[in-house]
């Protein structure tokens, strides 16, 4: 119960108020992410990013949904890279640094002299990675978009910056997408393009997480999706519509699950699906985990109920700046509550709010629960007619 001179809980399960003479413990630090459940769906680095999430608070759920297959051994690869090799290359763009790289490895150990044939060329990264991969290799980057994309890569080419295009020989680096946009719109303006896969996407072995993930967002199950390159948000919306979820996830994406995208590249398959997308300024992990902790929180406004204040976060309630874990049934319930506060919310439509159904009693104990775990006078009853958050005063 509530002592409402005190307007704090004297006993009880949760929250309750330390006895006479017993110094409080001292609060435990909010994290900025307690209470949210963020899933990374990269193959790459994905331990770091989940551990940027979690030391911010997060409940992180790991469900790769690309892996990478090099290319070493692939004869597609030998194929393209002695074709680089059969003729003057004019120009040369780099999408990525750990293609690029590999490609390079990969001549070397064939014996192929890459290298030095790409020294007389023009070589155009398309991100600083790619860069980085080409200063590495005793190489000069001649050129890099602003905006890390190919599109622009490709509007610099066609604009004439680098000569005119119609005979001139181009070796495009692929990263697991064909770029079809840039090798056709170059090709349209007259260039020979040699097209040189060192490495693809497919789905991971298991897809057992991602399959379970997509029915999770479906059913708003996590806060935010982070995804860190298209051929992983493009596998996502594959497997969502294999599994017969597609419409649930676009749907859960429009009003209540946050997708994060490291850039515009990685965002274009979301994108094209309808999906608006968050993204970071600079396409970094560490930029991407900031714009979760900046964005995810700011959907869930502070409330003021009764003498309190309130957040609804994802699985928890944050009363007072104190994290209170809840469970399924009292958390549907007070997110019900917290989306009209202090209006009235009728038991029948409570009762909808509960995964498992039941009747009107379930929706009182729900209420029961949440009072306990809560343990302040935050939620009213109204005689006949269902609850409500207590007005802020």
């Amino acid at each position: 119960m509530t002592d409402p001179a005190l307007d704090r809980p004297t006993d009880g399960p949760a929250g309750a108020a330390p006895a006479a003479g017993v110094a409080a413990p001292p609060a435990e630090e909010l994290l900025p992410l307690r209470g949210y459940t963020v899933a990374v769906t990269a193959a790459r680095r994905s331990e770091e990013l989940g551990a940027l999430l979690d030391r911010r608070g997060a409940r992180v759920v790991h469900a790769p949904a690309i892996r990478i297959v090099p290319l070493a051994d692939d004869a597609d690869l030998v194929a393209a890279t002695r074709e680089v090799l059969a003729a003057p290359v004019d120009l040369v763009v780099a999408t990525t640094g750990v293609g690029f790289r590999g490609w390079l490895e990969a001549a070397e150990a064939w014996d192929l002299p890459l290298r030095e044939h790409l020294q007389h060329a023009r070589v155009l990264a398309r991100g600083p990675k790619a860069r980085g991969a080409i200063r590495g290799a005793g190489l000069v980057d001649a050129w890099s978009p602003a905006s890390e994309s190919s599109a622009e890569v490709l509007e610099h080419l066609l604009s004439g910056a680098e000569g005119p295009l119609p005979g001139r020989r181009i070796a495009v680096q692929l990263h697991g997408d064909p770029l079809p946009e840039l090798v056709s719109g170059l090709v349209r303006a007259g260039a020979e393009v040699v097209k040189v896969p060192v490495y693809r996407w497919v789905l991971p072995e298991d897809t057992a997480p991602l399959r379970r993930l997509v029915a999770t967002i479906a059913g708003r199950g996590v806060d935010a999706v982070t995804f860190t390159s298209a051929p992983a948000a493009a596998s996502l919306l594959q497997v969502a519509s294999e599994e017969g979820v597609r419409a649930g996830v676009l749907t859960a994406f429009a009003e209540a699950v946050l997708p994060v995208a490291v850039g515009p590249v990685t965002a274009a398959p979301l994108e094209a699906a309808g999906i608006r997308t968050v993204q970071p300024e600079r396409a970094r992990l560490g930029a991407l985990a900031r714009s979760v902790v900046t964005e995810l929180p700011a959907r869930h406004p502070v409330l003021a109920a009764g003498r309190h204040t309130l957040q609804v976060r994802g699985h928890a309630a944050v009363l007072d700046g104190r994290l209170v874990e809840l469970p399924p049934g009292p958390m549907a319930v007070l997110r019900a509550l917290a989306r009209r506060p202090g209006v009235v919310v009728s038991r029948p439509d409570l009762l909808a709010e509960l995964s498992g159904g039941g009747d009107a009693h379930a929706v009182e104990m729900a209420v029961t629960r949440l009072r306990a775990a809560l343990g302040a006078p935050v939620v009213e009853t109204v005689v006949k007619r269902g609850y409500r958050l207590a007005a802020g005063v």
